[in-house]
């Protein structure tokens, strides 16, 4: 290589090295001027909607799509405009080393394109996007979430194909926050987080007892058929302690009445259970369940009575941590004035709420729960009103439970069940009007804990819409 050559070459590198460390340290500006923005500081002061939103994303912003994984995530990055400055997806694990990696990238293409701040979109998917939207926001990036939904649906307007993976989903919810379809995302914190889990863990508890409840009842069936006349609820207290010790025909005859009695006496339960006994034995020695296998179905009867035992003890356990943490939330023991409402449905309602303060209307949350009223109508056609299902379905079961429970002991609520079902013009359908109960309930409770009022049956009352009566003519 004669010199001239080897003269530019050495030019080229330096100029190389200078935009390296040029870029060096405009990423080195960017980590510091990191700012994330959370739904504290865009909902909490008014509605954020729709113009808001797109103001948001501004021309000095990096745009982020992950795609999430449960081991692996993948991610691409564009400008406002939709124009990608990514070569291609970067993927990256789920752990802290992933997670630097993924903002170093991000940081560098930011350099690159003169980007000061940097947003990230997910798709929402299970639990597995939790910590990765937890650390981003810790270190300055914006986390927002997109609805899957809508991904699914703009799929083809990408490339024109039916084609969704892991490689093209990151574009597609990059371009949807770009255009400002997307939300805040909200992880419950401190107090609501522990009320959050500790009601996702009742549930888990009884969806355990009812499995280990239906199990008892097959094996019982087929050794000893006649179970239901004898125990009758096979949950109480005295059938348990009877089928944690002798819960088959044989093992009964054998004990006898005085040995049954002998078996609650020393479990100390009190009642009217002792006057079965006698019924129970008869049962016993009448029984026509099968002799073969017993064994082994009456060991797996005493395990699981012994597991249902075990989780009514964790159950007790359980929702005193409830109860107690429902106390701890400002104006949230006036909601026990409205008759019907117990500590368990306020806790499950309060837990899948979380901070009120997220909240400008109670429509929102109407929204949320996925009780919002939707129609399909175009033109002349006018298509059937119903609720979305499309929100927190705990959230929806919670209110539900509500409305059947204050119809069942409040008159004021009984007496505006009997109106919507009977009033002259558009009646309702029952569930339709346990459903209409639900979304006043849910008014009456956000704005409870929202001003700290006190209920007040004769206010609720006179706040229903009725249309006024037309006077009689007289001729």
């Amino acid at each position: 290589m004669n010199v001239k050559g080897k003269k530019k070459k050495n030019q080229v590198a330096t100029v190389n090295i200078f935009e390296r460390q040029e870029l060096l340290k405009k990423a080195e500006v960017i980590r510091e001027s990191l700012t994330a923005s959370t739904w504290r500081e865009l909902e909490t002061n008014g509605k954020f909607d729709k113009n808001q939103k797109i103001s948001f994303i501004s021309d000095d912003m990096l745009i982020l799509g992950c795609d999430v994984g449960s081991e692996t995530h993948y991610m691409r990055a564009i400008d406002t405009r939709g124009r990608e400055l990514s070569k291609s997806a970067f993927p990256f694990n789920n752990d802290s080393e992933g997670f630097q990696s993924a903002k170093e990238w991000a940081v560098r293409i930011a350099a690159e394109h003169d980007k000061r701040q940097i947003v990230l979109g997910l798709e929402p998917t299970g639990h597995y996007w939790f910590c990765l939207a937890t650390w981003m926001i810790s270190n300055g990036i914006s986390v927002v979430q997109v609805n899957p939904y809508a991904v699914k649906q703009t799929k083809e307007v990408e490339d024109n194909s039916q084609l969704k993976d892991d490689r093209k989903d990151p574009k597609l919810i990059a371009n949807l926050v770009k255009d400002g379809n997307y939300g805040m995302p909200y992880l419950p914190e401190k107090l609501y987080a522990d009320l959050r889990r500790l009601s996702m863990f009742r549930d888990q508890l009884n969806e355990d007892r009812i499995r280990s409840i239906n199990r008892m009842h097959r094996e019982m069936k087929i050794y000893f058929p006649e179970y239901k006349e004898a125990l009758g609820k096979m949950d109480g207290a005295f059938s348990l302690e009877l089928l944690k010790q002798a819960p088959f025909p044989d093992d009964l005859a054998a004990l006898g009445t005085e040995g049954i009695r002998q078996i609650w006496r020393d479990a100390r339960l009190r009642g009217r259970g002792y006057s079965r006994a006698g019924e129970i034995l008869q049962h016993a020695e009448e029984s026509v369940g099968l002799k073969d296998g017993a064994d082994a179905g009456k060991a797996a009867v005493k395990w699981f009575a012994q597991k249902i035992l075990e989780l009514d003890a964790e159950l007790a356990m359980i929702e005193n941590q409830i109860n107690q943490k429902c106390q701890e939330i400002p104006h949230a023991s006036n909601i026990l004035e409205i008759p019907g409402i117990g500590e368990n449905t306020l806790s499950g309602i309060l837990a899948e709420m979380g901070d009120i303060s997220r909240f400008d209307d109670a429509k929102e949350i109407q929204k949320l729960s996925g009780l919002g009223l939707v129609a399909c109508s175009s033109g002349k056609h006018k298509g059937e009103t119903r609720i979305s299902h499309r929100g927190r379905k705990r959230l929806r079961y919670w209110l539900f439970q509500a409305a059947k429970s204050v119809v069942a002991h409040a008159e004021e609520f009984k007496e505006l069940h009997a109106y919507y079902t009977t009033r002259a013009e558009n009646p309702l359908k029952k569930m339709q009007s346990l459903i209409v109960i639900a979304c006043k309930l849910l008014r009456i409770i956000y704005t409870i804990l929202k001003n700290g009022a006190a209920y007040d049956p004769k206010k609720m009352l006179t706040d229903i819409r009725r249309p006024e009566k037309k006077e009689a003519v007289v001729a």
